[in-house]
């Protein structure tokens, strides 16, 4: 497969604050990519060098077989950006908003409304409001629809639908997929596991470094260990016992339950460990591991 972005040895720090290290990466045409990691862990970073953005970085890297350093000018009339905060002319309409980056492009919104129109359509009703006071899921389609208004070959997406609703969220993606079925390539970063299950490929990135690359299934079926859920109102008692029994990266806080990773042992093992210590009411069971579980496991082995 043609490989449309590729990273070799990029690394990028600013002043003392080391951003990304020694990134390789290659993503193919028509792929949906996601990037998956905490607030600096480097994706924002990463996206303004494929965006050609930010200059100054080292390293080899090329978008659409362009060095974004050199050739931003051909990279930027390719590519389709929306950044996590919203970037639109706040005072200007939606319909204006639209028609100012369609001329920007030298494009017309007719001409190319096919590509936005399950979108656009959404947003008609609301064509004469301000943007700036549209509610937040709206603003991101308007800001994918000004991102796709020149046909671009790479959509770049960073954090699209952080502090969206569910609906909203849930719409984008379906936007998505439909875009990548028409053959599109597209990054995009998001904090939610739901939305990385959608993506072709994931990386998995802390500390500016991708921990690992791989399918969704890919990921998950890389777990090592046995994984058990533990469902009890006295949640810290029970972590302080399992780590101090099996290791202090054993057992973590997983919502309203506690994850234990544990090598041969099973679901009755943890009941008696449980009950000599005064805990017999506790809900023990196998469970699949998540991407998040192999997060977890990852980034406490890169601690180590």
């Amino acid at each position: 497969m043609t490989p449309i972005v590729t990273c070799k040895g990029l690394s990028h720090s600013y002043e003392d604050i080391h951003a990304l290290g020694s990134i390789d990466l290659s993503v193919n045409e028509g792929e949906l990519f996601g990037f998956i990691g905490p607030d600096g862990a480097g994706k924002t970073t990463l996206f303004r060098i494929i965006a050609s953005l930010t200059e100054h970085f080292k390293g080899d890297v090329k978008v659409l077989g362009y060095d974004p350093a050199k050739e931003y000018k051909e990279i930027r009339k390719r590519i389709g950006y929306m950044p996590g905060r919203f970037s639109l002319y706040h005072d200007l309409t939606v319909e204006e908003n639209l028609k100012f980056y369609a001329a920007v492009f030298g494009n017309d919104v007719d001409s190319n409304y096919h590509l936005i129109s399950d979108i656009f359509d959404q947003l008609a009703p609301f064509k004469k409001r301000r943007a700036g006071k549209l509610s937040g899921g709206m603003k991101q389609k308007l800001a994918l629809s000004c991102a796709l208004i020149h046909q671009p070959e790479l959509l770049i997406l960073d954090e699209p639908t952080t502090g969206v609703d569910s609906v909203s969220r849930i719409e984008f993606w379906d936007v998505l997929s439909r875009l990548k079925e028409s053959g599109m390539t597209i990054l995009v970063s998001t904090p939610y596991m739901d939305e990385a299950r959608r993506c072709d490929k994931i990386a998995l990135m802390q500390k500016g470094e991708i921990l690992m690359t791989d399918s969704p299934l890919g990921i998950s079926e890389s777990f090592l260990g046995d994984l058990m859920e533990i469902r009890h109102q006295d949640r810290f008692r029970i972590l302080d016992l399992l780590r101090l029994e099996h290791g202090e990266s054993s057992a973590y806080l997983f919502g309203q339950t506690i994850h234990l990773v544990t090598n041969n042992h099973s679901v009755d093992d943890i009941e008696v460990l449980l009950t000599k210590n005064g805990i017999d009411d506790a809900v023990v069971q196998p469970l699949n591991p998540s991407i998040e579980d192999c997060f977890i496991q990852l980034m406490g082995g890169k601690d180590d």
